[in-house]
């Protein structure tokens, strides 16, 4: 049987077919998939165990990437189109809703929290040159080849464009952060897809009305494009805002997670169902969050959020690589009898076409704009062209430009099917799987053999050495705000001595840790030894909770403690980058 993952439909139409929405089995009709099911029990528990089954796959290719030492991003996908061709096992078609209204906004809202403000501040130039230049520029390439070399009519050859040419920031981060890249191009990509998934969902929706109705106007996409971008980014804000006003009066670490879990829905939706994207809403939110977060948001709330949005994250990027490799079968056997080798040929142009206009337009606007400089008598230092490359290299495309070739429509205004409709779907997952797999799997070695790795980890150096000296300040604070509340009397000389001897201690280790050479390892002794203690405290509480010395409650209580205590040994011992 095929199975359809939850499908939202339009806001007008969801309190009357709720139950279209829930998941169904069967063929792809347009009713409602359960009342096709004799057994509608039968069908949820085939839907639960396949949702299960991919759970479990996710799970265990993440361990196969981390033997293999391959990224898990690939591991997945890979396994995702060998799976879709196992005889016997059910078909899996990926919904294309459920990526931009289930999944997409947590995405964008967690990368929105974790990217740095003032690093997007610091780059908005280059963001917004491939996140909006870049894309534009992908999209009108891809869709004059398109037209002139495979005879894709304007419109369709204009959606193909607008589908391929947003990068997807997931698999590239993750390889990029692991080998330690510099600062500034971790924070030029993540900005950059930040905002590059709006600009190209944005041109999607003209090119698919333009080729449903067949009119289209530039002035008219210039304005709303403009429009939705001011709409969103401020509507976002306010959503961010509002959110963490409300959060800070709930006082709750469970009821906040709960509206921090919602506040990406919040953003995303509204603008996705007024014909927006909804994307710079859900970052924008993000944005607000980070910066205005750390005075608002309990100590207590965070710690809880980390592990609740760490697990979001993965979960949601993990099911979305494999959901990818899974569609593999689906797309081929939508293609009939279209000839193999066109349709290879043409995947193979279309790709090339989309990584060589990455490079065509990153190094002009790199270079030009110094160039300029100079010519007009302005200095500005030497750039060198390793940067410059390995973001022009990461434009690796994944989930989105899938879930919006998907989306495209099976039939245009006037009933006849949208044209090339299964063309453009194969060209996309030729791109994605030639992008994925081809530059995913040298992105490793590219950064290792341009110095960029160890340029990287001078620079992480550089920022643990700050670390340090922020965290010797901090202690200083402390041991001040102490002596000042010693004279006022509002200590007992017992607790000021254990206070003082503590805070000295931890900030004569943070001076040895800065100072000696061989700190590192000073440091990881320390903690291994500390966690050995707080290992014999938690024997001894099992052992008197065992012989019922104390209650299950108490029990817990100290548990807690002591986690807390072995969790903050380890943050210690991490690098601070």
């Amino acid at each position: 049987m095929d199975f359809y993952f939850v499908r939202i439909e339009e806001a007008r139409i969801i309190a009357g077919n709720l139950h279209k929405r829930l998941g169904r089995m069967g063929g792809p009709s347009e009713g409602s998939g359960l009342a096709h099911c004799p057994d509608r029990s039968g069908a949820m528990t085939d839907t639960f165990l396949l949702c299960f089954a991919l759970v479990a796959v996710t799970a265990a290719c993440a361990v196969a990437a981390r033997r293999l030492r391959a990224p898990y991003s690939i591991v997945l996908v890979i396994t995702g189109i060998a799976l879709a061709f196992v005889p016997g096992l059910p078909k899996v078609e990926l919904d294309p809703q459920v990526v931009m209204l289930l999944f997409l906004p947590p995405l964008l809202y967690m990368a929105g929290v974790s990217m740095s403000w003032r690093g997007f501040r610091d780059n908005l130039r280059p963001i917004a040159l491939l996140a909006v230049g870049c894309v534009l520029f992908t999209a009108c390439t891809v869709a004059a080849v398109a037209h002139w070399a495979m005879g894709l009519p304007w419109g369709v050859a204009f959606v193909l464009g607008a589908v391929v040419s947003p990068p997807d920031v997931l698999a590239p981060m993750a390889i990029a952060r692991r080998l330690q890249v510099p600062k500034r191009i971790l924070t030029i990509l993540e900005g950059e897809g930040l905002v590059n998934d709006a600009t190209a969902l944005i041109l999607f929706r003209f090119a698919v009305a333009a080729v449903g109705t067949g009119a289209f106007s530039i002035g008219h996409a210039a304005s709303a494009f403009v429009l939705i971008v001011v709409g969103e980014t401020l509507y976002g804000v306010l959503v961010g805002w509002a959110m963490l006003r409300l959060r800070r009066g709930v006082r709750d670490p469970m009821v906040e997670i709960t509206l921090s879990l919602l506040t990406p829905y919040a953003a995303f939706w509204p603008p996705e169902m007024m014909g927006g994207s909804g994307v710079l809403a859900a970052v924008s939110a993000g944005l607000y969050v980070s910066w205005n977060g750390p005075r608002l948001i309990s100590a207590s709330t965070r710690l809880h959020g980390f592990f609740f949005w760490g697990l979001v994250v993965y979960l949601a990027e993990a099911l979305l690589f494999l959901l990818t490799g899974l569609q593999a079968r689906t797309i081929l056997e939508g293609l009939g009898d279209i000839p193999w080798p066109r349709l290879v040929l043409h995947g193979a142009i279309v790709s090339l076409v989309v990584v060589m206009t990455r490079f065509i337009w990153v190094y002009p606007v790199t270079y030009l704009p110094r160039w300029v400089s100079r010519a007009i008598g302005f200095r500005k230092p030497a750039l060198p062209w390793r940067a410059p490359f390995v973001i022009a290299f990461t434009g690796i495309r994944g989930v989105v430009s899938l879930a919006a070739a998907l989306s495209i429509p099976l039939t245009v205004a006037g009933g006849q099917p949208f044209p090339e409709r299964n063309t453009v779907l194969f060209l996309t997952l030729c791109v994605i799987l030639a992008t994925l797999l081809g530059q995913g799997s040298l992105l490793p070695l590219v950064i290792r053999r341009l110095g960029l790795a160890e340029q990287g980890r001078r620079e992480r150096a550089k920022d643990e050495q700050r670390t340090l000296r922020a965290r010797g300040d901090g202690v200083r604070a402390a041991l001040a705000r102490l002596e000042t509340l010693i004279e006022q009397g509002k200590l007992p000389a017992d607790l000021a001595g254990a206070l003082r001897s503590r805070h000295e201690d931890r900030l004569r280790r943070l001076e040895q840790h800065g100072e000696s050479d061989g700190a590192d390892d000073v440091v990881k002794r320390s903690g291994d030894l500390e966690r050995q203690l707080i290992e014999a405290e938690r024997e001894r509480t099992q052992q008197l909770h065992h012989a019922g010395a104390i209650s299950d409650e108490a029990r817990r209580q100290i548990e807690r403690e002591l986690d807390l205590e072995e969790a903050r040994v380890v943050q210690a011992g991490r690098d601070p980058a």
